[in-house]
């Protein structure tokens, strides 16, 4: 049964946590998802991911090439999943449903804290994803840090 992790983020942005959550995939020897809810993000999260590391490299992909099976991380807006991944990080309002969940070992649902409509999102899917049983923690940034504020289904 998949594990839902939830991501509040409230001290550092997009740009700067999902690096680091892929580079702690890729150490698991995870292959990783990256699904977003806006096609207009996909080119900006590439560039970052490309750019946004100060002295390691991130390999990953955009869905739709003709290596998708092969990449360690791959950048999609739908729910195809060709590089047989691990682990599913949900961005900008992408929704996840119990059933695909329940399909990967782990997902990721990382949003802005600071934005009303990604905070309303992201309980609509705690409680859809929790209300079908699956495990969940919630975690905040809180002092430079992590920390748990809520779990379900332990």
């Amino acid at each position: 049964m998949a594990e839902i992790l939830f991501y509040h983020l409230t001290r550092n942005p997009l740009e700067v946590t999902l690096p680091d959550l892929l580079e702690k995939t890729l150490q698991r020897g995870w292959k990783a998802v990256v699904r977003t809810g806006a096609a207009d993000r996909l080119a900006w999260l590439d560039d970052r991911l490309w750019t946004g590391q100060d002295t390691s490299f991130l390999p990953h992909g955009l869905a739709g090439g003709a290596h998708d099976t092969d990449q360690p991380v791959l950048l999609t807006t739908g729910n195809e999943v060709p590089n047989a991944a691990d682990i599913l990080f949900a961005v900008d309002g992408a929704d996840v449903s119990a059933t695909e969940a329940a399909a990967f070992t782990r997902v990721c649902v990382v949003f802005d804290g600071n934005e009303d409509a990604a905070l309303v999102q992201a309980r609509g899917l705690w409680k859809s994803l929790t209300d079908a049983g699956l495990p969940a923690k919630y975690w905040s940034q809180e002092d430079g840090g992590w920390q748990v504020k809520a779990s379900k289904n332990l």
